[in-house]
């Protein structure tokens, strides 16, 4: 249901390495959190509704079962990042915070922290959920009750993955001897978290705080890591396979997926959709569970922000079609009932996506190189 400007030649390769790593997980509500110096946001409404034009699909497609998607922008975010939403009017948001002063590190000397709010949409008020002084907070993901934020906590170096009570506002890290730390975090269910750890295999970590490695798939370095129901879906540095480990019998399996790059399961649990590396392009594969009835959705040089509609009839992502670097990116919106695509959005970077509860409305972020900034687009058949 993934950012100010630097001044210093080191931020901007940290910056790289970091969404390259958000990239290779997937790009749904995985933001990366960029430091620098900016003023707080605000809404700007846009223009009347515009309808995109049609993508053609690189597989097959059911014709169209009514009007086109329609798309029009109904607000537009400098340097804020939104992340999630917990309501129609509420998005999670990370933003620089003036009132902590300056980063004490020389290398951010120049840049300020940025803290976790709810931004509220109808009264363009921010609501503070959580400030440090000289750290990055982002990658807010809210669990699907609402309960506890997953988010990411950062200065210089990997991030450190932390989960809060939205209630107690107690806050724990996923680290601990036997995992050395989180290399990613995602939301497996209600009350779990799971990703890949740095000491090798795969890692859970509970909302009471128990953390502990997952038994059957310690030592293998892992790149991906998700669960569906008993399943967990990963690939490792051995081989870009998808392979599955079923938590009851501890079996693996080796699903004819390769070349994986993400893994983002629909929000009913019983599809997946899978970003593949090919030679010169990129593919984005709906499928199974158990890896049958594959279907190519589109194909370009590069995609991202790949997310599901809450109802999971409709998917965003975003396409070049030329990656050499002279081709700018855009937005898509995938509708699985017409099977068409239609773009939403024009000359977006890097960005990352979620969407509202009634999937209606979607925000996406995007960051040029130099800054971010968010956008909400409302939705109509």
């Amino acid at each position: 249901m993934r950012t100010p400007i630097f001044k210093l030649a080191l931020v901007p390769v940290l910056l790289s390495t970091l969404i390259a790593c958000s990239a290779g997980q997937d790009g749904n509500n995985a933001v990366v959190q960029e430091p620098g110096n900016s003023t707080e946001g605000t809404g700007t409404p846009a223009g009347p509704a515009r309808t995109a034009e049609p993508v053609k699909s690189a597989g097959p497609t059911r014709e169209a079962a009514g009007p086109a998607v329609t798309a029009e922008e109904i607000g537009h975010y400098e340097n804020i990042v939104i992340s999630d939403w917990m309501d129609e009017d509420t998005v999670v948001v990370s933003k620089e915070n003036d009132k902590l002063g300056k980063m004490s590190l020389e290398e951010l000397a120049d840049s300020l922290p940025k803290s976790l709010y709810f931004y509220h949409l109808d009264t363009k008020e921010f609501e503070l959920i959580k400030e440090q002084e000289n750290v990055f907070l982002g990658d807010a993901v809210l669990s699907s009750d609402h309960k506890h934020l997953l988010y990411s906590e950062f200065s210089l170096g990997d991030p450190v993955y932390y989960v809060m009570d939205l209630g107690s506002k107690k806050t724990f890290s996923i680290t601990g001897d036997d995992i050395a730390g989180a290399m990613s975090a995602r939301w497996a269910d209600d009350d779990t978290v799971i990703g890949p750890a740095y000491s090798g295999g795969a890692f859970t970590a509970n909302t009471s705080g128990k953390i502990a490695a997952v038994e059957g798939l310690s030592g293998e370095g892992m790149i991906v890591v998700r669960q569906i129901k008993d399943k967990i879906y990963y690939t490792s540095n051995s081989g870009e396979s998808l392979q599955t480990f079923d938590l009851n019998t501890k079996e693996k399996a080796t699903l004819k997926i390769d070349r994986v790059g993400s893994v983002i399961p629909s929000p009913g649990g019983d599809q997946l959709l899978v970003q593949q590396y090919k030679d010169s392009a990129q593919a984005l594969l709906l499928t199974d569970t158990d890896g049958g009835n594959q279907k190519i959705i589109v194909e370009g040089a590069e995609l991202g922000g790949i997310s599901w509609s809450p109802d999971q009839r409709m998917i965003a992502y975003s396409m070049s079609a030329d990656g050499d670097g002279t081709a700018s990116t855009a937005l898509y919106v995938y509708d699985l009932e017409s099977g068409k695509s239609v773009k939403v959005a024009d000359g977006t970077g890097n960005l990352t996506t979620s969407w509202s509860p009634s999937g209606k409305q979607l925000a996406y972020t995007e960051w040029s190189g130099d800054e971010s900034s968010s956008s909400v687009v409302q939705l109509q058949d």
